[in-house]
């Protein structure tokens, strides 16, 4: 094995390792916020979205927040190193690339977190979220890159459909990070509709404006609310349609396991909008978020070859 082979093969299990490290981040993030905002709580769901009155209450460093802590300390210093490894003695594109995108995004997160500690800034909670997905999804980019390096990639149809199916599950992606972080979780708790109390124009679009600063969570059949939740769903849909289609066209192993997440995120999602039990509601939310991020990344090995 020559000493780039092997420089090769150090960058990918160590990017394996990140993607593993921004997974476990990614779920222990997913309960801590949730278990704040108050899914899961008793009595549920009278209690949701407590934590928006009042002042802001002092962080508790139990066991998940040292272990959130210490994945997230754990992956940042991997990934200083991982980039170092790309680029010396000369760079290895694009792993390189990636490895570097993968260290800003970290870096950005980082930053987020001094302005995390107020839950109504819901413009830091969103981006939370959407940057724990990227995590997940740039370094399983950069274990791939490794991996692919010198070789050709294989040929991949890219059609319109599969453009707007990505598209489609992004919008998806974005809906349900947006209503966890306006606490718009129980405004809409049946399926495959919203039961809402009153329907207007102006209060209806309320929540969609990014800078939107909730004081009170959303109650079941708030107009806003229910609104995110049927956007939420239409996406996600739509992305099972036409990826469906454009995995069906293409034959390729990726295109099914892509198919296959995104039915179970949409029935872990069905599943915790109707539980009745806290804590199941907790731990599937999580579960919901978790698989999410290994769609994606499922996304990017079927784009990537």
């Amino acid at each position: 094995m020559s000493a780039t082979d092997a420089r090769l093969r150090q960058i990918r299990w160590l990017a394996l390792l990140v993607c593993a490290l921004s997974l476990l981040v990614v779920g222990i993030s997913a309960y801590l916020r949730l278990d704040a905002a108050g899914i899961g709580c008793a009595p549920w769901p009278g209690c949701y979205g407590q934590v928006l009155s009042g002042e802001p209450a002092a962080l508790h460093y139990g066991f998940a927040r040292l272990l959130h802590r210490a994945a997230a300390s754990s992956a940042l210093l991997l990934t200083i190193f991982l980039v170092w490894r790309c680029m010396r003695p000369q760079p290895l594109l694009p792993a390189a690339r990636y490895a570097g995108l993968l260290l800003l995004l970290m870096l950005a997160l980082s930053g987020l977190g001094f302005l995390s500690a107020d839950p109504r800034r819901a413009l830091v909670g969103f981006l939370n979220i959407v940057g724990g997905l990227g995590l997940v999804t740039f370094s399983w980019r950069l274990a791939m890159a490794a991996g692919a390096l010198g070789k050709a990639p294989e040929s991949a149809a890219r059609g319109w459909v599969l453009h707007a199916g990505i598209v489609a599950l992004t919008l998806a992606v974005m809906m349900g990070a947006w209503i966890g972080a306006t606490y718009s979780a129980i405004a809409c708790s049946s399926l495959p509709w919203c039961d809402m109390n009153h329907w207007g124009a102006a209060d209806s679009l309320r929540l969609l404006n990014p800078l939107v600063r909730p004081d009170t969570a959303s109650l079941p059949g708030d107009a806003a609310g229910s609104l995110l939740h049927l956007l939420h769903r239409s996406f996600a849909v739509l992305a099972l349609v036409l990826l469906f289609i454009a995995g069906w066209r293409a034959h390729r192993v990726a295109a099914r396991v892509v198919a296959c997440l995104l039915v179970l995120v949409m029935v872990l999602g069905g599943w915790g909008v109707q539980s009745t039990a806290s804590l199941s509601a907790l731990w599937l939310i999580v579960a919901h978020g978790a698989m999410a991020a290994l769609l994606l990344a499922a996304v990017a090995t079927w784009l990537r070859r």
